[in-house]
């Protein structure tokens, strides 16, 4: 066991030590499982972990193991959204994973249960835990109950598609106020298709948390039950020596790229699976999701993009009946955290019902993503296709240029964007944020005004899950590396085509390298701390993850 392999006066030290925080005898001759735990009271997905934690010990115990918890940062995307505090959500990613690192390793355990929901808070467990590769189960703490405003179910991106309106007087103080109050009514992930509840369903379908687990709502006791039942299929995996290398082969994480597909997942996780993939020494490049998109479609329709919530992707069976529905595309025989194969998991499965459709009849016929190319995104740029309207696949416009995402809201609110318009906001990537922030609020505040079916946004830095709309994010090169998007001008004409994956501006190869001669960065906007000590100099492109790399 990892946790007895330490030098004998140490090991001796370390029981003494245990036994001033209450541990017995009897406790030390157990496997040490550590559970950590991204509880805080800064974030509803994460606001209830503290009581799932003592679900996931009295498990641990009652098949013979040892808990020790520990917490772990974890910012909240939505609290961060349209402020300073997004500069800093993508690179928590890293030092989540990195802390995580440091206290297992610092501490000498036999196995992991780790516990989170949130946009970085998933994928960085998930890096960490293959990095450690100890025995290791994942619980996500599931979506919250959708609001209700005006008789239909409502989410929390609705409060800013409808703010362009209320600060125009056209929904009444009181209305706003009531929708304010009613949008988060329990704790959990925001309920849609977001990159919260992205990420949970792509850990379940990687095979790292239990079947059901990345639709399960957070405010039933369904959570607390699989919760335990975690805590005892911990002490399996340890007994078998399943580790999380064995779970996230390669066939793995293709099989979560599929569900990413069908479901309609965020373009947040063509950032976080090649952060994940490096640390597994797998090579997939980004325009594999294009391959991936091509062959898997549309099966269940979710806000952003449509009225469902998580909720009816539950009651219509959740990431099994996804995975059952698109089964014969998957590779069946991986293992899982239960120790069996995905095969022999998904004869539990429900058939397709409900909100999820079969592979015979999908939404779309291509799945959520789409990379696009050309001389404005030589490396790639990401589009979530499902969420676009049919009228946007393709379109060409002129050039409305923007050196932040404040100055972009501004001229919108000020009716400085019109429509046909291509908004192009840059030095939002990682390195020229620093951070690469979410193009959220603008985003939404577009689609609140009715623009989104007739004006683009085209960016380097990133989305929600829950954006609609035209929005390609991820150009790479971005603007602060030299990337041809520091060089758009007002004017310009850009032209993108989605079915054909190409992303042009009309200009010539000659023209583009004269602009980028003539050009200079800007002055950083956050030259200290974290951001401007290490991300900003040494995060890859967006394309690669947006991840820090010294070499």
């Amino acid at each position: 066991m990892n946790s007895r392999q330490v030098p004998e006066e140490s090991f001796h030290q370390r029981r003494g030590l245990f036994k001033a925080m209450n541990f017995d005898d009897y406790d030390l001759e157990l496997p040490i499982v550590a559970v950590a735990n991204s509880w805080n009271e800064l974030n509803p997905g994460h606001y209830h972990l503290d009581r799932l934690a003592e679900s996931v010990k009295e498990g641990i115990r009652q098949a013979g193991g040892m808990p020790v918890e520990f917490n772990h940062i974890a910012p909240c995307d939505g609290m961060a959204d349209g402020n300073r505090g997004m500069y800093y959500i993508l690179p928590s990613r890293d030092v989540m994973a990195n802390s995580l690192e440091m206290m297992i390793e610092a501490s000498r355990v036999d196995a992991i249960v780790a516990l989170s929901t949130c946009d970085k808070v998933v994928p960085a467990q998930l890096i960490a835990l293959s990095r450690i590769n100890l025995p290791s189960i994942m619980v996500t703490g599931g979506f919250m109950q959708p609001g209700s405003f005006q008789n239909k179910d409502v989410t929390v991106e609705e409060l800013i598609a409808r703010y362009p309106d209320w600060k125009e007087g056209k929904i009444p103080d009181e209305d706003f106020k009531t929708l304010e109050n009613r949008i988060c009514p329990t704790c959990g992930a925001c309920s849609m298709m977001g990159t919260a509840n992205t990420m949970c369903c792509m850990a379940e379908a990687l095979g790292m948390t239990l079947p059901g687990n990345g639709s399960v709502p957070a405010y039933q006791s369904t959570i607390h039950r699989l919760a335990k039942r975690a805590g005892r299929k911990i002490m399996d995996l340890i007994g078998n020596d399943l580790r999380p290398r064995d779970i996230i082969t390669r066939k793995a994480v293709e099989n979560s790229m599929m569900v990413h597909a069908a479901i309609g997942g965020s373009t947040n996780a063509a950032l976080h699976i090649p952060a994940l993939v490096r640390e597994l020494d797998i090579d997939i490049t980004l325009d594999y999701w294009n391959e991936i998109s091509d062959n898997i479609p549309h099966l269940a329709s979710l806000s952003a993009g449509a009225e469902n919530t998580m909720r009816d992707f539950n009651h219509a069976g959740g990431v099994q009946s996804i995975m059952k529905a698109i089964s014969d595309e998957l590779a069946l025989d991986v293992i899982t955290c239960t120790g069996r194969s995905l095969r022999e998991n998904l004869k539990a499965a429900s058939d397709p019902s409900g909100i999820i459709r079969t592979m015979s009849n999908p939404y779309h016929k291509k799945g959520a993503i789409a990379v696009l190319k050309g001389n404005l995104a030589p490396n790639g740029a990401v589009v979530k296709q499902t969420a676009v309207d049919k009228n946007m696949m393709e379109h060409e416009g002129p050039a409305k240029v923007f050196e932040s995402e404040e100055e972009a809201k501004k001229a919108l609110l000020n009716h400085e964007i019109d429509e046909g318009d291509i908004v192009v906001i840059r030095y939002e990537g990682p390195k020229g944020g620093p951070g690469m922030r979410e193009m959220y609020t603008f985003q939404l505040e577009l689609t609140g005004m009715g623009m989104d079916k007739s004006t683009a946004l085209i960016t380097d830095g990133r989305f929600s899950g829950f954006n609609r709309g035209a929005a390609i994010g991820h150009v790479s090169p971005e603007a602060a590396s030299g990337g041809p998007i520091a060089i758009v001008e007002n004017g310009d004409i850009i032209k993108f085509s989605i079915p054909n994956k190409s992303l042009q501006i009309k200009l010539s190869d000659e023209e583009i390298t004269d602009r980028l001669k003539e050009w200079e960065p800007p002055e950083p906007r956050i030259k200290s701390g974290y951001l401007g000590r290490i991300y900003r100099k040494m995060a890859k492109s967006a394309d690669k993850g947006g991840f820090v790399d010294l070499e």
